[in-house]
């Protein structure tokens, strides 16, 4: 039988340092001075939320709680670092007894320290993403299953099943039935290949990024006496981006707060866009049903944005069903009224963007101060070409620029090889696709592929691109007429056929299906048709099978469909994207010191603030997405991925979008996104833009006002 004696931590009489009062906001300080118990901080967008937290932390210790009782948990190791220095700022000293840090970082200290409770020895390893990759190989190697047989998932995709499962709770069974259909028949070898793959791990004295989370649970679930000692030890436990986290580390933070109930989160239910990785809205949304008497505090005074973003903001969100309510208000003095831009087409919007931003700069606001945000960074191409024209200096956020993503290039050698069957290097791409094939069989089959090729193409002429005249209106690079390149390509493909080892024999025969195909007269000069075609009819399946992340990157190769279908040959498409990659390597290479626009889709926007942000192809499909509209869940994401871009912007906002767009073979009308029709027309400005021909018109000369030149501000209803 046991009782609860309390016993009083606090030092008498504490002497606060800060003056909370005088420091913090009537919101901030009630949410910073809260009594012990289970809270809730929302913190709408440019309220302070990393304020709010870490005057918390501050309270509670200048209040009589030991730093050493206190555990913080972030989600990147810079958040943590700026919330342990402003504690020890606020405080007047350093805070090391402090336990603050990302939830893998903890994770692992926790681990180095009980380690031994699940098999492991102390000093394990932490394997990077590498040495994940090839141990999964290894364990499909040994599984004997029979990857000949049926297109089974590399160990890329692998391990991202896995990660799926381990963060959201769901079994491997509805992880594949969901998310992976394809592989679904084969639960039960995944599944196997799972179990060797933990004990592999256990073994070589391993644990990947996951481990640090799923055995720091098991740990606390699986052995009382570990999840008592943490228990007691925090009295306190703090959470910033609450929003984020998925059911692991929802678990994790109850588990951790489970005795004194001592728990304070931080976020904003509105800025929750991160599902696609495992984020789960419902724990925000639930938490005032999962910890009985919690109370919840709403911080909304903004201190980014002019009242007039703040306004079309709030319209913007208010939509969403499933939300705490709040409104934002701003500390700002009044700014210009946000606008709707309809362009005719992309270019026509990269057009406007680009002279407003020199008009910008003119006006002395440096280009590091202004963002175009999107919802892929494939709406951004046309902008691209028109910034580098103009010699605007930008810059992209991005982890790998576009046109270089494997799935990208791996495409694009399709249509490589179809175009100059004595292309080495799409010829080696598309051979080391295939079971079987490593570096040195793909140079054997190319030197027998080569003869092949060589053969056939000495009875085809070489003839010239068509060059436009001033008046035919033809597109540049437009092939002739007559025998090309391509014609030889069917016969060389099939006399490879015996070539190939056995187990590559039946995937070669797919792939050199689709390339013959695709080399056919009626489709070789429709590269958007012939994009689509690689996919449906054998690459979809390799994706699935080789990529994390498979359905974002087959809703990316949609749009390079769309983009293809504006060039009149797979020549001239191939050439336009090479240009591409070149334009974006060049832009990424400028000094980081530079003075450039920055180009970030919203994701990677968020938590960053600019003086001006333009949000482009604000299209139904575009954004939101299309995989969205029939999902209402989805739907309520994508718009709090609108919320988020708008709450980007301190004083001027720029919702643009084209109303023509080449899609599907021609030139197709894109619905307005249903977003901009849920913002009052009172809200916004809607500009026409006026085309102005055979003018010079310096920087300077340029205002957005009535009288301005080459766009017209008008009352009409821009929805």
């Amino acid at each position: 039988m046991a009782r609860e004696y309390d016993l009083h931590m606090d030092r008498p009489g504490p002497s606060l340092r800060i003056d909370y009062a005088s420091e913090l906001n009537a919101q901030q300080f009630e949410a910073v001075t809260a009594p012990p118990g289970p809270a809730l901080v929302l913190a709408g967008a440019g309220t302070g939320k990393t304020r709010t937290l870490t005057y918390r932390v501050a309270w509670l210790i200048e209040n009589g709680l030991p730093p050493h009782r206190i555990l913080l948990l972030t989600f990147t190791n810079k958040a943590a670092k700026e919330m342990m220095t402003r504690v020890g700022n606020l405080l007047g000293g350093e805070l090391p007894q402090l336990w603050g840090g990302t939830f893998h970082s903890i994770g692992l200290r926790i681990l180095r320290l009980h380690a031994d409770r699940l098999g492991y020895r102390p000093d394990f390893t932490v394997a990077d993403r590498e040495d994940v990759k090839d141990l999964l190989g290894s364990c499909i190697g040994e599984s004997g299953v029979d990857v000949k047989a049926t297109r089974f998932p590399k160990a890329d995709a692998l391990g991202d099943i896995f990660s799926a499962a381990a963060n959201t709770g769901r079994s491997l069974a509805d992880v594949l039935a969901q998310d992976h259909p394809t592989f679904a028949p084969l639960t039960p070898q995944i599944a196997a290949i799972q179990q060797r793959f933990a004990e592999r791990k256990r073994r070589a004295g391993l644990m990947d990024f996951d481990d640090l989370l799923v055995l720091w649970r098991r740990l606390l679930a699986e052995h009382e006496d570990i999840r008592t000692l943490y228990q007691q030890r925090f009295q306190a436990v703090l959470v910033d981006e609450y929003q984020d986290t998925n059911h692991l580390q929802a678990s994790l933070v109850d588990l951790m707060a489970g005795l004194h109930r001592n728990l304070t989160v931080v976020g904003d239910d509105a800025q929750s866009i991160y599902s696609w990785r495992g984020a789960d809205f419902s724990n925000i949304l639930e938490f005032p049903k999962r910890h009985a008497g919690a109370r919840v505090f709403r911080i909304e005074t903004n201190y980014r944005s002019t009242p007039q973003i703040l306004h079309v903001a709030n319209a913007a969100i208010a939509a969403n069903q499933r939300q705490f309510k709040k409104t934002l208000h701003a500390h700002r003095p009044e700014g210009p009224v946000p606008a709707v831009v309809p362009a005719v087409s992309g270019t026509e919007q990269a057009l406007f963007i680009a002279q407003r931003i020199l008009q910008l700069r003119d006006e002395g606001l440096p280009l590091e101060r202004i963002a175009v945000l999107y919802r892929s960074h494939f709406h951004a191409l046309e902008l691209q070409m028109e910034l580098t024209r103009r010699n605007i200096p930008f810059y992209i956020t991005s982890g790998i620029r576009f046109f270089e993503q494997a799935h990208i290039k791996d495409v694009a050698a399709h249509l490589k090889l179809m175009v100059n069957p004595l292309d080495e290097l799409a010829f080696h791409r598309l051979v080391k696709m295939l079971p079987g094939v490593g570096s040195k069989g793909a140079e054997k089959l190319w030197e027998l592929f080569r003869v092949h090729v060589e053969a056939r193409l000495a009875d085809i002429p070489v003839m010239p691109m068509n060059a436009p005249s001033d008046n035919d209106g033809e597109a540049p690079h437009r092939p002739p007429p007559g025998p090309r390149p391509s014609d030889c390509l069917p016969a060389a493909l099939r006399s490879m056929g015996k070539s190939m080892p056995k187990r590559t024999s039946p995937h070669w025969d797919a792939m050199a299906k689709t390339l013959a195909q695709i080399a056919d007269p009626d489709w070789r000069d429709h590269p958007g048709r012939c994009i689509a075609h690689i996919v449906e009819s054998s690459y979809k399946s390799y994706v699935e099978a080789s990529y994390e992340n498979s359905r974002n990157r087959l809703d990316e190769l949609g749009q390079l469909q769309s983009y293809a279908e504006q060039f009149h040959s797979a020549a001239e498409f191939l050439a336009q994207l090479a240009l591409q990659t070149n334009l974006e390597a060049e832009a990424s290479a400028a000094a980081p010191d530079d003075e450039r626009l920055r180009l970030s889709t919203v994701h990677q926007a968020k938590g960053l603030e600019f003086d001006t942000v333009f949000v482009i192809m604000l299209c139904d499909g575009l954004f939101p997405t299309h995989r969205s509209l029939d999902r209402p869940d989805a739907l309520e994401e994508e718009r709090r991925l609108f919320y988020v871009a708008i709450t980007r912007a301190e004083r001027e906002l720029y919702l643009c979008h084209p109303l023509m767009r080449t899609v599907q073979g021609g030139d197709g009308y894109q619905q307005p996104s249903r977003f901009l029709d849920e913002v009052p027309p009172s809200l916004v400005e809607l500009i026409q833009l006026k085309p102005v021909w055979g003018r010079n018109h310096s920087k300077s000369a340029a205002r957005r006002d009535s009288d301005h030149p080459d766009y017209e501000a008008g009352d009409a209803d821009p929805f």
